[in-house]
């Protein structure tokens, strides 16, 4: 029988026995992480710190990776080899049979993953439940909050986004906007450590994107810490701390958004900026 390889970790990550002060850990450090599907590679060797309270910007073409690496950052995507902590803990990884990582302990992953959520392109809203059902279900059923003490921070949630009105409704009988609106109230409900944004307008009307953008406009300046794919450049450059520049698997370019959006130093970011601005 074969040892079971030790978790990829190094001394800069405690593990989950490790229950050190915390306080002075980035929320979300990521190095050196690789992802390929096959024999195509996605991400090539990306390293990112997100400290408490920055707002992360990751910007670029179709294809550079963007997606992959916040899936990875939650463990939706396993990584093929790299490092991934939050607020200090890495995930405890070891080589997989088949190549690639998988977990040494899955309900260290579901922890860890409790602490961060995850708002996507596509709302992934329970068309069968109402808004309130939709946002009260994994406080009760992952979180074990009572029932009513998530019903009371729910419909808190719900006022700050602007659905108080909207509770007892199905996802089908509201725009695009608003059930986006209700996929942030969603995430907003368990008061995660991190929020992680998959392009969250690309899906909605042209009328309909600023509604959600004034949304996370809010949040940013609540200093609630936030990785934020998207293709707004305008809303990247007033909302962001830091703005990451992925262009094939990689880090092209990095650095205050007065930086990457008024001096790029990247001919293909510069390029980049003027094709999509």
């Amino acid at each position: 029988m074969q040892d079971i390889p030790p978790p990829v970790k190094t001394s800069a990550f405690r593990s989950g026995d490790d229950h050190g002060d915390s306080m002075d850990q980035p929320a979300i450090e990521i190095r050196d992480l690789h992802k390929s599907f096959g024999d195509l590679e996605v991400l090539k060797g990306v390293s990112l710190t997100a400290h408490p309270g920055d707002v992360v910007a990751v910007i670029g073409g179709s294809g550079s990776g963007k997606s992959t690496m916040l899936r990875c950052i939650n463990m939706l995507e396993l990584p093929s080899s790299g490092e991934i902590a939050i607020q200090g803990e890495a995930y405890g990884l070891h080589p997989a049979r088949g190549g690639g990582l998988e977990p040494i302990d899955p309900k260290q992953v579901q922890r860890i993953r409790a602490q961060l959520g995850m708002v996507f392109q596509n709302f992934n809203l329970w068309p069968h439940r109402t808004v309130l059902g939709n946002v009260i279900e994994v406080p009760i059923q992952v979180l074990g909050v009572p029932r009513d003490k998530a019903i009371a921070r729910a419909r808190q949630v719900l006022a700050r986004v602007g659905l108080a009105e909207k509770e007892d409704v199905y996802p089908s009988f509201m725009s695009g906007g608003q059930q986006q609106r209700c996929a942030i109230a969603r995430v907003l409900a368990v008061d995660p450590l991190a929020m992680l944004f998959d392009e969250p307008t690309s899906a909605l009307d042209p009328e309909l994107v600023g509604e959600v953008l004034s949304v996370i406009r809010d949040l940013a300046q609540e200093k609630r810490t936030m990785i934020l794919v998207t293709h707004e450049m305008a809303f990247a450059r007033d909302v962001a701390s830091h703005v990451i520049y992925l262009r094939d698997g990689l880090i092209e370019e990095q650095g205050p958004p007065e930086q990457i959006f008024g001096a790029p130093q990247s001919a293909h970011l510069r390029q980049f900026i003027s094709s999509v601005v």
